[in-house]
């Protein structure tokens, strides 16, 4: 990818499905479909290798709300790309920078983009100190987009910034429609699927966490035997809303919040308390993870997100368990994206959750999870051979 003065061309770079990528507009229309979403609030970076520019790995983060921790993040996200390249054997020779922000209210795009610009210069310096130059900078905001780039007579975006095209219009969502590359919608509505309950449904569902953390805590901190017991009748509660999910997986058209809310009404407020309350046990939580894959993955990473949507105010922290697994599942079912956002989640919830740290981290370095998925079926299968429970729908 080169990096031209006239006005006619511009940086060029090859995307998915072979797709030559010319100049600022076709660099800005393609984020979304190298990252399978579109990114808010977010910095992003690309890698881009050999002449041509053959796009490769990628890094996101947020944009710190204080300028003063730019610099870190800058710095951050340009070693993050070159040592995640570098782990696959193949080191950027350039790249591709992003910020996206929606301009906060009152305010328009254009006058963020420019508060947005030390922070863009930024990344160009950290990726240069680093020998992997920044070819393109832009910022996108409003269906439109902004290159930091632009020498004043490059005329590659107007004063009011360069319009995107229509969804789904142009040759790279044609290629990536082509290529069965699925997009789905933001990032933040993507996150908005794992997040905790609001309004009325609260009260009840905190009530009922009440209820099941008085009934089974002091089981799960008492005799062995107790604590086994509530182990297994946590895995039969977790086995009997995994057969009926899957039996209602086809529940007509209306998008993910239909979905997701047909989910809901399926799986009542005790039962979703019982299970989570049973999932903080790390034994049972683990036998949990198990089911993952054929069958029995979508199925399960439905219910651990609504489990996840269940942990409302005082038991948000104990979202961790449903997050990591719904992450571990999506990561083990090829859905690299949704497992990011819900390791991300899951550590949010408790920063010190070793599990989500773990498979968060082997998510993002693009370990392969067939070892860990293959020492799953194992466990299982020795586990059978003893007459315990089958563990499989």
């Amino acid at each position: 990818m080169t990096r031209h003065s006239d006005a006619t061309s511009g940086p060029t770079a090859t995307g998915e499905g072979g797709v030559t990528l010319r100049g600022p507009a076709d660099l800005a229309d393609a984020l979304p479909h190298l990252l399978g979403f579109r990114p808010d609030d977010s910095i992003v970076l690309i890698g881009l290798h050999g002449p041509r520019g053959r796009v490769g790995g990628r890094v996101r983060t947020g944009i710190p709300a204080d300028p003063a921790c730019w610099t870190e993040a800058a710095d951050q996200m340009a070693a993050s790309l070159a040592e995640n390249s570098a782990r696959r054997g193949v080191r950027p020779d350039a790249a591709v920078a992003y910020l996206c922000q929606e301009p906060p209210s009152g305010t328009d795009a254009r006058s963020c983009m420019e508060r947005l610009r030390p922070l863009a210069q930024r990344l160009r310096t950290a990726c240069g100190s680093l020998d992997i130059p920044v070819h393109e900078a832009l910022y996108m905001a409003d269906g439109r987009f902004w290159s930091y780039c632009c020498t004043g007579t490059d005329r590659c975006c107007p004063e009011d910034g360069g319009e995107l095209p229509a969804e789904g219009t142009s040759p790279m969502a044609a290629a990536s429609a082509y290529a069965g590359i699925p997009r789905r919608g933001s990032l933040r509505e993507i996150e908005q699927r794992l997040l905790p309950a609001e309004g009325r449904a609260v009260p009840p569902q905190l009530r009922a966490f009440d209820d099941a953390a008085r009934a089974l805590l002091p089981r799960m901190l008492g005799a062995p035997a107790d604590v086994e017991a509530v182990r297994e009748e946590t895995l039969g509660l977790a086995e009997r809303l995994l057969l009926r999910l899957r039996r209602t997986a086809d529940r007509g058209e209306g998008g993910p919040p239909a979905a997701d809310k047909g989910d809901d009404a399926l799986i009542t407020s005790a039962e979703a308390a019982r299970l989570v309350i049973g999932l903080q046990d790390r034994i049972a939580r683990d036998r949990a993870a198990e089911w993952m894959e054929g069958g029995d993955g979508p199925p399960a990473l439905r219910l651990w997100s609504a489990l996840a949507r269940r942990c409302v105010a005082a038991y948000a922290g104990h979202a961790a368990a449903p997050l990591t697994l719904a992450g571990w599942v999506a990561w083990s079912t090829g859905d690299g994206i949704g497992a990011r956002v819900a390791l991300g989640r899951a550590l949010r919830a408790d920063p010190d959750y070793v599990f989500a740290r773990l498979l968060h981290q082997a998510c993002n370095e693009g370990v392969d999870p067939e070892p860990l998925r293959r020492s799953m079926r194992q466990q299982r299968a020795d586990r059978r051979r003893r007459g315990g429970g089958s563990g499989a729908l």
